[in-house]
């Protein structure tokens, strides 16, 4: 991993935070806030950027390259999408790391270590706060609706299952008699 300063007034990635929906909400003077607390971490296929188990308090935002996503050994999802929020649930609680990301392809995070909140005090601590957590609030409802609406199709897929049986030796009674 080769990882930046931080990125206190550096413009070009300014640029391309503001492209990045996530990003959408906020104005220059909070994503400058952000940056001031941010690095640039650069991965090469295969290196690790999280690993399952242990805690840590940095959040990755992706630039661009791609990534496995993968718990107990096993690939459950990859992602390229630009701005993708990765690591968040374990800043938050400071619960360890419930998956490892692993870079596919060369890749490019910003990186963020909450940690800095604690550091930070009146205006820039709440701007700060105010910028993680409603990345945070934003990503995790999107995750959530994702995930309901997986678990009413597969509900809904077993319950035909369940169906399908019966309805087949009806027909074959009716065939039958």
């Amino acid at each position: 991993m080769i990882e930046s300063s931080f990125l206190e007034d550096n413009e070009k990635i300014l640029r391309s935070l503001k492209r990045i929906p996530v990003f959408d909400p906020f104005g220059e003077k909070e994503l400058r806030r952000l940056l001031k607390r941010s690095k640039l971490h650069k991965y090469a296929p295969g290196e690790t950027i999280i690993r399952e188990g242990r805690t840590g308090s940095w959040v990755y935002f992706l630039v661009y390259g791609e990534v496995s996503i993968a718990r107990r050994g096993r690939v459950v999802t990859t992602t390229s999408q630009q701005g993708e929020l990765i690591g968040e649930m374990g800043a938050i609680d400071g619960a360890r790391r419930s998956a490892t990301v692993a870079a596919l392809k060369e890749t490019v995070c910003i990186a963020t270590d909450t940690k800095q909140i604690r550091v930070l005090t009146g205006y820039d601590r709440m701007a700060y706060s105010y910028i993680l957590y409603r990345v945070f609030a934003e990503v995790l409802a999107e995750r959530l609706r994702e995930t309901t609406r997986a678990l009413i199709e597969t509900r809904e897929r077993f319950s035909l299952a369940r169906l399908h049986p019966q309805r087949l030796m009806l027909r074959l009674r009716r065939l039958m008699s």
